[in-house]
Order: C-alpha cells, then structure tokens, then sequence
C-alpha cells in the first residue's frame, strides 16, 4: 500500500499541478490573465448573483392566455372557411377549450366537415420527435352540430412553441440592454430562467421583460364618441382602449389590424427636430409599407392608433398619405422609455403574456460585501483546521494540511472547468469541505495509532491503517454524496451550487486521503526513516478510553425520544417561520442613504400602502433593514406590485441591497421538494447501508437521522430562525454528516462482530464506540471550527445557515453514539450472523484493546 510506482507518482503529481493551473486564473485580475500566454487556462469561476450583484427572475408563460388565443383563432378560422366555401351556419360559439358551430342544412355537413379538416390536420412536433399532434378534435354529439376541442397534446405543442419564442425574443431584449453574459434558458415545461449578473437597475430589466409588446396600428371609429359608446354598446367591429396618460383616455378603436409589429424591420430612439421631444421612428418591411400606404391613402382626415398591448400609445391625424414606408411614434416619452420601446420592437412581440413568479436580486454592494465576507471566513477557517491537525499530529499533521491544500485547489480546479457558478452556500460548501475532509486523514491516522498500539511495525501499522481504512471511508463518504446528488437533482439556485461544492469536495477528499496523503507518508517514511510516530502537542482523547456508553442508553433514550415528542408538538402546535421561498411574499433588505434606518417609521409608511402585514427588523447593522411582507394571496403578479409600492416609497432614503420575492406557484413547489428532497435522501442512504451491511444497520442509521432531523425543526421552532430554502440544504448536510459519522461506527461494530462472536452485543458496542471516539471528537471538532469562523465572519446572510449546521454537527455526533448504537441492541443484533476472521478467539472485556496474533 505503501508503494508507489513511478508512473502513479507522476500520475498523482500532474492531478494536483493541473488542479493549481486551473485554480491560479481565480487569483488573477482580468489584465493578468491577458498577459498569460495563449496555452494557459484562463477560465476563472463564475460568481453567483449573491456574490457580484444582480438579477435572477423566473418567467412563467400563461397557459390560459395561449388556450383564450387558440380558442379565438378557431372561431376566426372556421368563420372564414364556412363562408369560403359558402356554406350556411348558425351558433358559433367557444367556452373553455371547446368551439362549436351548428350548419343550417343538414346535406352540407360533410361538405363543412371537409371544408374544416384543415383544423383537425396533424402538426409535426419535434417536442414529440419525428411524430406529431392533433391540435384539436372533431365530435359530432348531434346530427349537424360541430364540436372542435383542444387537445391536451395541441395545448403543450403551443407551449413549448411559445417558450422556444419568448426565450429568442428575451435574448434579444436582454442583449440590447448592454448587459454581460446573461442567462436565458428554459426552466421546466413552461417557465424561463433569467439571470442577469452585475444588474443596476432591476427595475427596467423587469419592465422589459413584462411587456407582451404587441404593437397594431389600427383606425379609430369615430362614428360615435367613446363615452357614447361607454355607456351604451360599442359598434360591432370596435372596441374601446384606453391610452397610456394618467389619467387614462378613452378611444374607440376599430377591430381591424392595419399593419402589426410583425412587418417591422426596424426601430430606433430618436429626438423630433421640431419639438426636440423624445420619439420611436420606424420602418417597415414591404408588405407592411403597401399595406399602411394604402390603409392613410384611404383615411386622409383621419385618426389611426398605434396600440401597444392593447393600450393606445397615440393617436394622431392622417394628414397626408405616408407611402415611404416609415414613421415616428410619439407619446410623451422619456429618452430612456423612447429607448426601451425601440429595444421591445425590434426585439418583437413575445408569443405569450410572461408572469414573473420569481424575482432574487440583489445590488453589487451587498454582492461585494458578500464577497469578502466569505473570503475572510475561508481564511480563518483554513487558518484554525491548519493549526488544529498540527496540535493533534504533528508531523502527519502537516501531511494532511498539504493534502488539505491541494484538496481546495482541486475543488476550486473542477469547479472552474465546468464552468460552474459559485455562489454564498458555495462558500460555506467549501468551508464545510475544509472541516469534513480532514475527517478521512483522522480515520486513517487513528487507525495507524490503533495498529501501533497492537504491537505492529510502524510500516506495517501505517500499510494496514491505510487499508483498514478504505472501506470506511469510502462508505462514510458515498452516503453523504448522495444526499448532494439529491440536493442538486431536487433543489435550485445557490442551494444546488452548494450541493455541487460539496459533491466535488467528497470526491478531491476520497481521491487526496488514498494517494496524495499515503504518497507523502511514504516519502516521510523512506527520507525520515522514524521510529515511532510522532505525537502532536496535545492528545484530545486519551488512548484506550473504556467509558461504558451502553450503561447510558436508557437515559439517552429517554432524552431523545423526549426531545423528539416536544419537538414535534411544537411543530405542530406552534406556527414555524417559513421563508418566503414556502409561503409566498416579498423580502427586502434595504440600507439607509444617510445615517441609521428607522424601523417603526418604515413600519408606518409601509403599512400604509395597503399590502397585508409588514415586518421591518435591523438586520446585521444599525443602517440596514429586513422587510418581509406577507403574500398577497392574489397571483403571481401581485408579489410585483409589492415590490413596486415598496420601492415607490422608500426609494428616496434607502439602497434596496436585496430583493427576493416568491409567488404561490413556485413557494407550493419548493415546499414540496424540499420535502421531497429530505425524505428521498433518508430513503436512498438507507437502501445502500442495508446493502453495505445489514437490516438492522440501515434502520438504525435511519431512525438516528431521522431523530437529528427531528431536533433541527425542533431549533427552527424554539429560535424562529427563517426556515427557507438554505434551511433544507442545511438539514440534507447534516443528514449527510450524521450518517457519515453513523457508519464510521458502524463499520467498526460490523469488524468486531467478525472478530468476536461470543462478546456480549453491549460490551461489543462499547468497545466500537470507545476505538472510534477519537475519530469522532476529532472530526467534530474541525468541522465546528469551521463552520464557527462561518457563522462569525461569513456575514449576517448565512448566519442562521451556518448556526443550524453547527447544532445538527452537535446533535448528529451525540446521535451516533447514543442513538445509532443502541438501536442495534434494540434490533436484537447478534455477531452470529457475522463470518468470525479469528474463530475461537475470546471474548474481551469492553474497554479493553484486542490483541492480533
């Protein structure tokens, strides 16, 4: 185990100087990075919104508003093709996602029948692969009634058309808005993703991207005035609009559609030399130039209407007939309003009304904020693992640390190369990673010492820690890489890159401990040539512990299942503070201007805007508020509206560093996977320990988990700590952890069972307990340290986070001996079932060290 040929050794040494090559362009300014030569890797990580400021807003397309359109087409189409082909109908009606029409005579059916087959034709779809789809089908539940229905497949053949749409079209929009390298990608069946990094002005992206921009150029009926036709009926053909003013104005509006936003080829933001008033000029292709030269030949005198998403933008006077082909829209504008519509019309029209049921931004200077905070957290982190293996081991304390560091370049390395997004919960991942990797060098040194202790060679007793230690590792590791795998396939945003963090830092940690760290105790060895190994300063557990842990299971049983009953009456008894990301609502962090923010005066005026209960707390500082403002309960859209009132009234005084709102959909979805997410985590780990050992193992490992699970919701309770959707993340990696420490044990309960068959089941477990201890303190203590430099210097974003691992690294260590253990003398576990390695051998007293031959 020992020996490394040479090509492993060169194979080890280019990993680790590949992994410092990728990771040095993360060091490196941009012009740095310029004056590197041409073969050097230059691709840095990218941040997270959270980290460089930003906007992430998730689009849904409204469906009911594709079906409304279908339905209105299909009438206009059956309409045409009846009166073309001159057959007589009556009762043209359309509900729901069905069309009917009644033909008059009788013998005409099968001519309609015919005359409308093009309506029930089937579509080529490549969401369906090379098949297709009916959009609509033919019933006949009476003689010479027509019954055409939208079929569920014709309505999700529309949607994915209008999602592939709107995603060219947002890219087109978001692209003439100067921003750099946005995200725009499909989210689901029906939903787009927007991220847009380095954002200033959230605002204008979101009124951007709200807009249908469905521009017609109609006439106005000015056969009767629009308050006549207000209050009695309008003309058939007309409809009354409303202008863009405040207040709004009135304008009858003829039906017909003279020339729309399709047969545009251009539009620009210009200034009118005669009035120096901002305005949109336009031109059109020349199908739309004929069209509209022949549409103001013929309205000489009149009015025309240019309507944009069904609201009049002006109305001006055909003069003279304007045959060029070209035009300017006036109304009002501002150079940067006259700029966006120019953006929205060149861009066109979407296909579909987009509903914004998701917005998180947040401004740069809390990204930078967050920034350093991390860094400096990762330092200190570093710093005190660093110093805590060297005051454990010494020696091969400064072994692990070099394998330490070339774990974090690894990760930094791999993340890098997959051009992966590095946000906050990422960091902590990392830090996280810190702490738990020391955890594989602690399994194997504390194996070494055990070996030593046995009377082994030193060769001997580190060739056999490092073997014995594998299968250990390797189980403790893969248990908590599914529940990151879990986290990424289940979660979304900066919990799923928290998950890719920590999945990458499993496998540089398993890859480091098993040839870096073995690599450089081997060259210790052979340059060195020790006699013993060497002791660090100070031994945290004292060799040979025989502390009877069983003799306290019916008290730890007592105190769990107490614990678990009251937290679970709690939970159901006292209303838990959800995130927003779970209920629904609007949260904003906003930082006054001048001075220290007032708390009951943002209260007040909030509470005046008439949206429901407002919280305002200090958050992190005397000038920085947290407002949350509780769901609407009205849609989607009105979550915007709040975010506009809110603005609306405190733009003036205070910076909005952090915008998170979160409509009924999506909250209802999040909430259900992060359920989900738990339970299908517990469910898998438990499948592979059952096959890793047995029954009893795995259920036991389980209901410890579920006991840890069971006191983190108790926390979340008592404290009133936010539980959102970094409140799962934390509760999966301690469910990770638990269960890592949980098989460390078990896995040295399954060897003592092969060893020593006719040992008592309680003497047994109190021999594994005590030949893990060190492990377990050790391991515990690194990764709380940690995390304990997160929590006090990671910023006030992910403090209750990183509070609610260090309680489940608490809770879950406590578990793994008092919990876990027991439950295998309750499963009525014996080594019976267990092939012995040393037949025949005695049983040895609990607390006492085996002895090998």
């Amino acid at each position: 185990m020992l020996y490394f040929s040479r090509w492993k050794t060169i194979s080890i040494w280019a990993a680790v100087l590949l992994g410092i090559i990728f990771t040095i362009p993360n060091m490196l300014t941009q012009s740095q990075l310029d004056s590197l030569p041409g073969w050097f890797p230059k691709r840095a990580l990218t941040l997270g919104l959270d980290l460089q400021g930003g906007s992430h807003i998730l689009l849904s397309i409204d469906r009911q508003d594709l079906v409304d359109e279908r339905l209105q087409a299909t009438r206009d189409d059956i309409r045409t093709l009846l009166r073309d082909a001159k057959i007589g109908y009556t009762g043209l009606t359309g509900t729901g996602t069905t069309v009917q029409v009644r033909i008059t005579d009788p013998a005409e059916v099968e001519a309609a029948k015919t005359a409308l087959a093009a309506l029930v034709a089937p579509l080529s779809s490549g969401m369906f692969g090379s098949g297709t789809v009916s959009e609509l089908s033919l019933e006949e539940p009476e003689a010479g009634l027509l019954r055409y229905t939208l079929t569920d497949a014709g309505i999700d053949y529309r949607v994915n058309n209008a999602v592939t749409q709107s995603i060219e079209v947002i890219g087109r929009r978001v692209n003439e808005l100067g921003t750099t390298e946005p995200i725009i990608q499909r989210a689901g069946a029906d939903r787009i993703l927007v991220q847009v990094p380095g954002l200033q002005d959230p605002t204008r992206l979101k009124e951007i991207l709200g807009k249908t921009a469905k521009l017609t150029f109609q006439m106005v009926d000015q056969s009767m005035s629009p308050q006549d036709a207000l209050q009695g009926r309008p003309p058939a053909g007309s409809t009354v609009m409303y202008s863009q003013d405040d207040p709004p104005v009135p304008y009858l509006i003829e039906n017909r559609v003279i020339v729309s936003g399709e047969n545009l080829t251009d539009a620009q933001a210009t200034f009118d030399q005669r009035t120096s008033e901002a305005v949109v000029s336009f031109r059109f292709d020349g199908k739309g130039a004929s069209r509209f030269g022949q549409a103001t030949q013929q309205g000489v005198g009149r009015l025309f209407a240019i309507i944009l998403d069904n609201q009049v933008i002006s109305a001006p006077r055909i003069n003279e007939p304007i045959l060029g082909g070209s035009g300017q829209i006036s109304g009002s504008f501002t150079a940067e309003s006259a700029n966006d519509l120019a953006v929205l019309l060149r861009a066109g029209a979407l296909p579909a009304d987009l509903t914004i049921v998701e917005e998180r931004t947040v401004g740069p200077s809390l990204g930078a904020d967050s920034i350093a905070a991390g860094k400096f957290a990762s330092v200190i982190a570093g710093i005190l693992v660093i110093g805590f293996m060297l005051v454990a081991y010494g020696t091969l304390g400064i072994i692990a640390n070099i394998a330490l560091a070339a774990n974090v370049a690894l990760i930094i390395a791999i993340l890098s190369i997959l051009g992966a997004t590095l946000t906050m919960p990422g960091i902590a991942g990392i830090v996280l990673t810190v702490g738990m990797a020391v955890d594989s060098n602690v399994i194997i040194y504390e194996r070494v010492r055990e070996e030593r202790q046995l009377g082994r060679s030193l060769v001997q007793s580190l060739d056999s820690g490092f073997s014995r230690a594998l299968a250990t590792i390797v189980d403790a590791n893969f248990t908590t890489f599914i529940a990151a795998l879990i986290l990424f396939y289940l979660g979304s945003g900066p919990v799923r890159g928290f998950a890719v963090t920590l999945a990458i830092g499993i496998v540089t940690t398993v890859f480091t401990a098993f040839t870096l760290t073995r690599w450089l105790v081997s060259i210790w060895l052979r340059r060195a040539k020790p006699k013993e190994l060497p002791k660090g300063l100070l031994r945290f557990v004292p060799d040979n512990t025989s502390y009877s842990f069983m003799a306290l299971r019916r008290y730890a049983f007592t105190l769990s299942a107490a614990a678990s009953v009251a937290a679970m009456t709690l939970f159901f008894t006292v209303d838990m503070n959800y995130g927003i990301d779970f209920k629904g609502g609007t949260s904003l962090e906003v930082q006054a201007k001048n001075g220290e923010a007032n708390s009951s005066e943002v209260r007040a005026r909030l509470s005046e805007l008439n949206i429901g209960d407002v919280q305002v707390q200090e958050f992190g500082s005397a000038s920085t508020l947290l407002i949350r403002v509780e769901g609407q309960n009205a849609g989607d859209n009105a979550e915007q509206s709040v975010v506009e009132k809110v603005r609306g009234e405190l733009a003036n005084d205070y910076d909005f560093r952090r915008v998170e709102s979160v409509g009924p959909t999506v909250s209802s979805e999040l909430a259900f996977y992060g359920t989900l997410g738990v339970v299908t985590a517990m469910l898998a780990m438990l499948i592979y320990i059952w096959f890793r050992f047995e029954w009893q193992f795995g259920l036991g490992a389980i209901l410890a988990t579920i006991h840890d699970v069971t006191m983190m919701v108790g926390l979340y309770v008592i404290t009133g700590i936010e539980f959102n959707l970094t409140s799962i993340a934390a509760i999966l990696t301690i469910v990770g952890y638990s269960i890592n420490d949980t098989v460390v044990v078990y896995d040295r309960v399954r060897e003592n069972l092969r060893k020593y068959k006719k040992m008592p089941i309680e003497q047994l477990l109190d021999l594994s307990m005590n030949q893990t201890l060190s492990r377990t303190v050790l391991t515990g203590l690194t990764t709380l340290l940690a995390l304990i430099s997160l929590y006090l210097f990671g910023g006030e974003v992910i403090r209750s986070f990183t509070l609610a691992m260090i309680f489940g690294i608490v809770v879950g260590t406590y578990s793994s001996i008092f919990v876990a253990g027991p439950l295998l003398i309750l499963f009525r576990l014996r080594p019976e079932g267990f092939e012995s390695e040393d037949k025949g051998k005695p049983a040895v007293p609990a607390g006492a060290q085996p002895t090998k031959s």
